[in-house]
């Protein structure tokens, strides 16, 4: 799934993705949503890249861009 970053704390690591391509649905980040990725932390409004786990939160993020989103015509 792809979206933006709405909101992150980086002293708790709570935050929320917001979907770009189902409805603006919101995901919780999953405790472990940093882990493996290139990110060491995150700032509202950023593209993303990620997974919902079976507990529906947001989980292995990755690099979004605007040409992911299909929002850029080349």
């Amino acid at each position: 799934m792809q979206g933006v970053i709405k909101s992150y704390d980086p002293g708790t690591g709570d935050g929320v993705v917001m979907c770009d391509t189902n409805d603006f649905a919101e995901y919780d980040l999953a405790v472990n949503a940093l882990e493996g990725s290139v990110f060491r932390m995150l700032r509202q409004g950023q593209r993303v890249n990620f997974f919902v786990d079976e507990d529906g939160r947001a989980t292995g993020l990755g690099l979004g861009s605007e040409v992911d989103m299909g929002t850029v015509e080349l």
